[in-house]
C-alpha cells in the first residue's frame, strides 16, 4: 500500500509548500483549508501531518463512494458521492476537504507536495 510518510520531520521549516502545492492540485488555488496536508504542532516543532490511509472514511460513506485501488490508495468516486460529509467526519486526523458542492477531496498519494517541500520532509512509502 502507498501512502505520504515523513523523512525528516523534526526538519519540517512550516514554510506550507506542501500545503500551498496540494490546494493547487486540487483546486487550482492557493488556500491552506483546501489542502489534504496539514502542518500540525508536535512537543514544539511544526510536522507535516498526512493521511495515513486507514479507510476509516470508506467506512463511513454509506454510498460505497469511497474505493480503494490496486495501489491501496482510498480515491472517491465523485459520480457515487452525494456530498454528505460522513467521510470528512469520519477522518481522525481531519485531512479530508470538503467544499460546499463539490465532492470531498482526500490524500490520493500524487506526490506532488514530496516535490515541493524544500526540505524534503516527505517521502512516498510502501507500506502493508
Amino acid at each position: 500500500m502507498k501512502r505520504l510518510g515523513r523523512v525528516k520531520e523534526n526538519e519540517c521549516m512550516s514554510c506550507i509548500s506542501c500545503i500551498v502545492e496540494c490546494s493547487m492540485a486540487f483546486y487550482k488555488e492557493i488556500n491552506e483549508f483546501k489542502s489534504c496536508i496539514q502542518i500540525v504542532e508536535k512537543k514544539g516543532q511544526p510536522v507535516p501531518s498526512t493521511c495515513v490511509q486507514c479507510g476509516k472514511c470508506a467506512k463511513a460513506c454509506t454510498h460505497e463512494a469511497i474505493t480503494q485501488n490496486a495501489k491501496g490508495i482510498w480515491m472517491v468516486n465523485k459520480k457515487l458521492c452525494v456530498q454528505c460529509g460522513d467521510c470528512v467526519k469520519a477522518c481522525p486526523l481531519h485531512l479530508m476537504v470538503m467544499v460546499e458542492g463539490q465532492a470531498p477531496t482526500k490524500c490520493i498519494v500524487c506526490g506532488k507536495c514530496v516535490k515541493a517541500c524544500p526540505m524534503d520532509c516527505l517521502e512516498i512509502v510502501e507500506s502493508e
